[in-house]
């Protein structure tokens, strides 16, 4: 299967993932090769990468799995490890596992020593399509998604779709999530097969997702204009999220979960701003209650998310900026929206 090229990197799928990292490493002057992982890569992934990759590692080094843990505080008990075990600027760390690793092994990466060169190896169909692919690194601050990061590429990404017969369907599903995403802002015909297969785990949805993704990227690397198209469902997404991480009450839901949330809610907002067709509308919010549950928000829960939306990073000037569809395929950045519509988006979502 063939890679897909970025500007700086390429994203390696199966066979030729494993050669690539092999030739790299072999024709590098690393003065350490580190490899981050948590409590469940180092279970089931690990064995796989010591069997398939056959690089040195010299040390390993492990956190705890899961967004709480996506902080601060993890970063500074790896940059304290790192500099325990001699790591210096010629060191190459090497990030095992989902999106929430991939993200703070970025973030930590490019902040050590002022920066060391890194490599994506993501486990999950999320970090495989979305969180490993454009540079984006980050922790967040609280229960705030994704506040505190630097826009910085990887050395190279490696896909071993093999990897994704370690997850739960919940996780898979949760992947799927911005797959769809994907066909809605950029690609009728892709959402169209996507949304009527099973097996979105193959390994040519993967590569389409990724290519997706990366084109949108390479238009506009540090998110000034079209790659903000990328974050459609991710405004009330990620409040959702947040929301549902800091309230002991509420279940957690996973990125993928909160995002299919927002997309739901978020296409009506294009149906009432931006001229969605009803048909489509209907067929999203269809889409994506067949493979995710839905959650029920009261009035108090409602207001508190809405409350979260000042943090959004699209924000400027005061000012909440949506992603819409005109059409599916077919997004527009930079929408404002009025409030009476917001609560008639949750609305909508609980008929």
């Amino acid at each position: 299967m063939d890679s897909v090229a970025s500007h700086s990197y390429e994203v390696h799928l199966e066979a030729l993932a494993q050669a690539a990292l092999q030739q790299y490493i072999a024709k590098s002057s690393y003065s350490k090769i580190f490899l981050m992982v948590d409590e469940n890569t180092k279970k089931y992934c690990l064995p796989i990468f010591e069997e398939k990759i056959g690089v040195q590692i010299d040390q390993i080094l492990e956190i705890q799995s899961g967004e709480a843990n996506k902080n601060i505080t993890t970063c500074v008990k790896v940059w304290d490890a790192l500099s325990k075990n001699d790591g210096d600027r010629k060191s190459l760390l090497i990030n095992l596992g989902g999106g929430v690793l991939t993200d703070l092994g970025g973030f930590v990466a490019s902040t050590f020593q002022r920066g060391i060169d890194f490599i994506n190896i993501p486990t999950t169909l999320l970090a495989m399509v979305d969180a490993s692919i454009g540079g984006k690194t980050g922790v967040d601050l609280g229960p705030l998604k994704n506040q505190i990061g630097v826009i910085n590429q990887p050395k190279m990404v490696l896909i071993f779709p093999e990897f994704l017969k370690t997850l739960e369907p919940r996780q898979r599903t949760s992947g799927y999530a911005e797959m769809l995403k994907h066909g809605l802002i950029r690609d009728a015909v892709y959402w169209n097969s996507l949304r009527n297969t099973n097996d979105y785990g193959d390994a040519a949805c993967v590569q389409k997702s990724i290519s997706i993704k990366n084109d949108i990227v390479m238009q506009d690397p540090t998110e000034k204009g079209v790659r903000k198209i990328l974050n459609f469902g991710h405004t009330l997404g990620h409040a959702i999220e947040s929301y549902c991480l800091e309230s002991p009450q509420r279940k957690t839901l996973l990125h993928g979960e909160a995002i299919a949330i927002g997309m739901i809610l978020e296409a009506y907002l294009s149906h009432e701003l931006k001229g969605l067709p009803r048909l489509s509308l209907e067929e999203i919010k269809d889409t994506f209650l067949k493979h995710f549950e839905r959650v029920d928000f009261d009035g108090h829960d409602i207001d508190s998310i809405l409350k979260l939306l000042r943090y959004d990073k699209k924000n400027s000037h005061g000012n909440i900026n949506f992603v819409l569809l005109q059409a599916i395929g077919e997004a527009v950045i930079d929408v404002k929206v009025p409030d009476n519509l917001l609560l008639k988006a949750f609305a909508y979502y609980k008929e």
